[in-house]
């Protein structure tokens, strides 16, 4: 086929009367275009990617507050809401909110060296700057209203007086990856602007306000975890007493409430919603970073005290929260006491984590017994339940009524519905990768690591084509990604609406096809 092509080329041009040399010439780039029509379109496609991408940030950075953001917007603006219903004047920090958007637009940036990327991604961190609590890091929200400010912020200490302190909030969250996503946001994000830095003219006071709420993010962290190497679900800025928290080995409690009696419980060591393995993943990263060997330090304390945080037998797994004598305790009304078989995986996988990072056997110790329990423990193939009652393993059951109950079908509609009582929970996923650990070596993990970051994305270009002409095709006038339809949660509802998250899906698939796709 391709003699026939070549010699129908060839004739046309020498009728044309073109020299030899000339003809040969084109003859070569017709041919390749012929033979490789996909390289005209790939370079085409990558035009559009990154037309696609300028625009969706413009778009994007029109409707920030202060260089931040919420998690959906009406499409007239008139509605906006994070978790809960917001206003005009605030921004979200839980994923997807305001960090999320950030390392977005930062990725943007790394991929296409596009300044107007960056300097996104640098309004979001200023925004997080401005809003960071004197305890030292971020709760769900930063309203930018003066005139209805409730939290005591950094930019406050030495302005307010001791009352107008105390109706104040400040509890720094480590729930929901709030601060955590914020300081590796930063982390990144200063990094990203050392260059940016060496080039300017002058010193650039928002890259200087950035550094400082991350330095002083990151000393807080520190000094929130507890003496066991423990974060709390919240923590308000004052030093632990360490009388009052000893650091000693997990166990079951000889009696507990059967029944919800409300109390504080934001101290509590918790791995709720995986915050303990976000706090040692961050400093990792900050580790990574700024090569401090305190941050290090801190992130091996944390799998210390998954270590001591392991139960003892007959349920070697880990529970979602733990008081000071170390025994599982109430949270929320519907989080009772508790084995959990959802946040005992995060456990599993951070102690991998440590022991690829550091090769301390110590953090594989616990695996073994998890590992024989949640074989045991599955409710079905694949399935295991959230919650399972203390020493008797059965599932239970959580509801705003402050009960345990045994049925799913006895709690109310609203808790059925919007709380993970049993699932897959990457279960097998993590015994996977453990008996993998245990075959290859660490050695042998860290260099797939490595060869993964090194070569992410190029073997899959084919793959991302078909969807990045999709995402491109459904990019508006505008550079908004709408999504049709009603959703709705206990205090706001939408139609059709612009989602952060949908945002940042796109901008992370569109980057890996230019990444993908680089010469």
């Amino acid at each position: 086929m391709y003699c026939r092509l070549a010699g129908g080329i060839r004739n046309l041009l020498f009728s044309t009367g073109m020299s030899t040399i000339r003809c040969a010439l084109l003859m070569l780039a017709l041919l390749g275009f012929a033979i490789h029509p996909s390289w005209a379109d790939d370079g085409d496609l990558r035009g559009q990617a990154r037309a696609a991408l300028e625009k969706a940030t413009a778009y994007m950075c029109s409707i920030s507050t202060e260089g931040g953001y919420l998690w959906k917007y009406s499409l007239d603006l008139k509605e906006r809401a994070g978790e809960g219903k917001a206003t005009a004047t605030q921004i979200w920090i839980q994923p997807p909110g305001t960090p999320s958007v950030g390392m977005a637009f930062l990725r943007a940036y790394q991929v296409t060296k596009d300044a107007r990327h960056l300097a996104a991604a640098q309004a979001a961190g200023d925004a997080l700057a401005r809003g960071q609590l004197e305890s030292g890091g971020w709760g769900y929200l930063i309203d930018f209203d003066p005139n209805n400010q409730r939290t005591f912020l950094r930019s406050d200490k030495g302005k307010l007086s001791p009352k107008q302190v105390a109706k104040r909030k400040n509890i720094s969250t480590f729930d929901d990856n709030n601060t955590q996503s914020a300081i590796r946001f930063l982390l990144a994000l200063a990094t990203a602007s050392k260059e940016d830095d060496k080039n300017a003219a002058a010193p650039n006071e928002r890259n200087a306000r950035i550094r400082d709420a991350l330095d002083y993010g990151l000393k807080k962290m520190l000094e929130a975890q507890y003496p066991n190497g423990a974060w709390p679900q919240g923590w308000d800025g004052q030093p632990h007493k360490p009388d009052e928290c000893p650091v000693t080995k997990a166990r079951f409690p000889e009696n507990y409430s059967r029944e919800y009696v409300k109390q504080p419980y934001w101290f509590h060591y918790t791995l709720n919603d995986n915050t303990q393995r976000d706090c040692i993943e961050t400093m990792l990263d900050a580790f990574h970073h700024t090569g401090k060997p305190e941050y290090l330090d801190a992130a091996k304390k944390g799998g210390s005290f998954l270590v001591l945080a392991q139960m003892p037998e007959p349920q070697p797994a880990w529970a979602q929260q733990y008081n000071m004598q170390m025994e599982p305790a109430w949270a929320r009304a519907f989080e009772p006491p508790a084995i959990t078989g959802n946040e005992s995986v995060g456990a599993m996988h951070i102690l991998m984590d440590l022991y690829v990072e550091t090769g301390d056997e110590k953090y594989l110790q616990p695996l073994p017994a998890a590992i024989a329990w949640f074989k045991r423990s599955a409710l079905a193939p694949g399935k295991w339940a959230r919650y399972y009652e203390l020493k008797t393993n059965k599932q239970i059951f959580g509801d705003r009524d402050g009960k345990i109950h045994y049925r799913l079908e006895d709690i109310s509609e609203e808790r059925q519905k919007h709380y993970s009582w049993s699932g897959e929970y990457g279960v097998e996923k993590a015994i996977a990768f453990y008996e993998r650990l245990k075959r290859d070596g660490r050695e042998t993990i860290l260099k797939a690591r490595q060869a993964r970051t090194s070569k992410a994305g190029r073997s899959s270009a084919k793959a991302l084509a078909s969807a990045v002409k999709e995402i491109i095709a459904a990019l508006d006038s505008q550079g908004r990604w709408v999504t049709q339809g009603h959703v709705q949660r206990r205090n706001w509802e939408f139609s059709d609406r612009i989602e952060t998250e949908v945002f940042i899906k796109n901008v992370r698939r569109l980057c890996d096809y230019l990444e993908a796709t680089q010469p």
